[in-house]
């Protein structure tokens, strides 16, 4: 059974932790509607759909707030603590500053636990539904690219006429093993193009040695042909960049035909090391907020406190976008990217709860 003043502390950190989420969820809605009015307003959808959209999406978008959301939670506790003259009076009853930090450690690992497991997954769904129901409105929808366990498949919309692509393997800007079929506004096939390899650099493709089939009448062309099309390998790359609308089990599958496909699974492993490593970096968030307060805006003002957790957050959040990007472009290690930051915070944290109960 919980210990009063741990039910105390407990109940006061979620209370404040769900009002903070509770403004930046109110936020992100609104800034949020404000680009789905802009991006809907050339079309014919009903009032509604801004609205629904960025309720759809403002999930996702809050998971990605979280770690601010500890930093700021555990913060205005202590600042109450410290305000009310509680904390000494939680002292004179037994409770130390290291049993605080405990609770609150244990609480953000729970909550950590419990965001990964329940609340990401069912983010993620919405943000796929979000993906889906926006495509129908935009220019790009009759752009469709996507990876199977077969490859690369490609639909594309040019000069009138249709191309279905697949291709079985991705390496840098070269598509290999490429079969190009070309319809046109009657979706009668026009011609088909075979080859073992595609520069697709920019739009206007650079197919070699293609084999070239049309009405049963095939042609082998030594040199190279071009071809325009709506894709190149930076559109592409961008396609499938998207992937905080993947699930975990999704996340899992799609690294599986990436692989078989060779394109690089780096951003996939990054995204599921942060989403595994979460419990761990609220924990260590909370733990380096309680030092920060101990030790540097013990009495000082709330404004002082809010400024203080805005910096922390904006300087985490940058830390780990650096490393993150340094990561998926392959400059360093892609568990480096991840565990690096995550080191260093709880290097911190440690030297901090050295004399913590002294404060």
């Amino acid at each position: 059974m919980l210990k009063i003043y741990q039910k105390y502390l407990i109940t006061n950190f979620l209370g404040k932790f769900l009002k903070i989420s509770l403004i930046f969820l109110t936020l992100t809605f609104i800034l949020g509607i404000l680009e789905e009015i802009n991006f809907f307003k050339d079309t014919n959808a009903g009032f509604i759909y801004p609205y629904f959209l960025t309720l759809l999406n403002a999930p996702i978008t809050l998971f990605e707030i979280f770690p601010f959301i500890f930093l700021l939670s555990t913060q205005f506790l202590l600042y109450e603590l410290f305000k009310n003259d509680e904390l000494n009076l939680l002292k004179q009853n037994g409770l130390d500053n290291m049993k605080i930090v405990k609770i609150l450690f244990s609480l953000a690992i729970i909550i950590g636990v419990f965001n990964v497991t329940i609340y990401y997954n069912v983010a993620s769904k919405l943000k796929f539904y979000y993906s889906n129901i926006k495509n129908d409105f935009s220019d790009d929808n009759k752009y469709l690219a996507m990876v199977t366990d077969s490859g690369l498949w490609i639909k594309d919309e040019i000069n009138n006429k249709t191309l279905i692509i697949k291709s079985n393997y991705i390496e840098d800007k070269f598509l290999t093993e490429t079969i190009i079929n070309e319809f046109n506004s009657n979706f009668q096939l026009l011609r088909t193009i075979q080859t073992k390899k595609v520069n697709i650099s920019d739009n206007s493709w650079i197919i070699f040695n293609p084999i070239i089939t049309v009405e049963n009448n095939t042609e082998n062309i030594e040199g190279t042909i071009k071809l325009s099309t709506n894709f190149n390998s930076e559109k592409i790359n961008n396609l499938f960049s998207n992937i905080s609308s993947f699930d975990i089990i999704k996340l899992f599958d799609l690294k599986k035909d990436y692989k078989k496909f060779g394109y690089s699974t780096d951003e996939i492993t990054i995204h599921l090391l942060r989403l595994f490593t979460t419990p761990v970096f609220y924990g260590a968030l909370t733990i380096f907020s309680i030092i920060i307060m101990f030790n540097f805006t013990k009495n000082r003002s709330l404004l002082f406190h809010v400024i203080t957790g805005v910096l922390l957050s904006v300087s985490l959040y940058y830390i780990n976008f650096i490393f993150s990007s340094l990561g998926n472009n392959g400059k360093i290690p892609v568990y480096t990217s991840i565990f690096f930051p995550l080191f260093i915070i709880i290097i911190i944290s440690i030297i901090g709860l050295l004399n913590i109960n002294e404060k």
